[in-house]
């Protein structure tokens, strides 16, 4: 038995996912929709999404709809009469006649243990928010966002050593394999789909600019390194040094205490500098980058633009 499936996804996340449906005989890709190619880079140049290039690597008609709803691109899909819509990061809300022309089911892979973290960013609150776990939820598509009954999940640790870029991998391979496990199941009913509680639901919205800025002042050690690697590489978080931004990239909580003000220098070395935050925690800079150069280990930093800091100084500037 043979199943038709047109797949829908958008970020690297989706690839792996893509090319297990490509690769199993038991599916037949009738199409992919993906978002349209996007400026990107400092020449803004129009580039492909990753499942686009993935798809086209492998000779599989791609659609492009800047919006699904009510284009000709939907009527393509519900003229396929797939048996399955499968979606994982596309990016835009399904309208209820495209989800219908699935003839066993839509389902969506969804990086999150539902109905914890509905929305865009899961993987970045769940690192920002100091959770030692999260995970992929396979759920039937319905027109509120992440609201279907879950299928299954799979849950994965998050290490003290992930970012948003080791947890978008780990997942992306997770999420493929409990989808390829799950398809089946659905197809011969061998389920119990999950209501999801409404008392339980968070929510987990795009990132805004301002959420990128990281202020001493207000989060201690461990809550800045939560921040730091719960928005990078995607969004990578910054703070204000004078009238430079820097990005912090890699950063370690430490044991020790200060009684210095937040954003002061507590120790330095020649291939080490330690911050004090908030509640007299202490941060020590792994990574940076300074605005317009690339990213720099914190020795290569104290070796030259940072070569005249000293202990006391006030190194991060507080934000108003």
């Amino acid at each position: 038995m043979s199943y038709t499936v047109v797949f829908m996804g958008t970020p690297k996340f989706a690839v792996p996912i893509l090319e297990a449906l490509l690769a199993d005989n038991q599916y037949e890709v009738k199409g992919v929709v993906t978002q349209p190619d996007r400026p990107k880079g400092r020449r803004h140049e129009l580039t492909p999404s990753p499942v686009k290039e993935a798809a086209m690597a492998q000779g599989v008609r791609v659609l492009q709809p800047e919006k699904i709803s009510g284009s000709p691109e939907m009527q393509q899909v519900i003229d396929w009469q797939p048996d399955f819509i499968v979606t994982a990061a596309f990016g835009q809300f399904l309208p209820e006649k495209m989800l219908s022309a699935a003839r066993i089911a839509a389902v969506n892979t969804h990086a999150s243990l539902l109905p914890k973290y509905r929305g865009g960013a899961p993987v970045h609150y769940a690192i920002m928010n100091g959770d030692q776990e999260t995970g992929v939820s396979i759920m039937y598509m319905v027109k509120k966002m992440d609201a279907g009954d879950v299928i299954d999940v799979v849950k994965v640790p998050i290490t003290a050593n992930d970012n948003v870029g080791t947890m978008f991998e780990k997942l992306s391979l997770a999420g493929r394999d409990l989808l390829m496990a799950t398809l089946p199941k659905i197809a011969n009913g061998d389920i119990q789909p999950v209501v999801q509680d409404e008392a339980e639901v968070t929510f987990a919205p795009n990132i805004p600019h301002d959420l990128q800025n990281l202020h001493f002042e207000n989060e201690t050690a461990q809550q800045l390194d939560w921040h730091i690697r719960g928005l990078y590489p995607t969004h990578p978080a910054y703070i204000q040094v004078g009238a430079q931004r820097v990005k912090l990239i890699d950063v370690t909580p430490q044991l020790d205490t200060t009684t210095q003000a937040p954003g002061t220098i507590v120790t330095k070395t020649k291939k080490s500098l330690s911050i004090a935050a908030a509640n007299g925690t202490v941060i020590t800079i792994n990574q940076l980058q300074p605005a317009g150069k690339s990213k720099m280990a914190i020795s290569d930093y104290l070796n030259g633009v940072g070569k005249n800091l000293e202990v006391g100084e006030q190194w991060v500037t507080k934000h108003e």
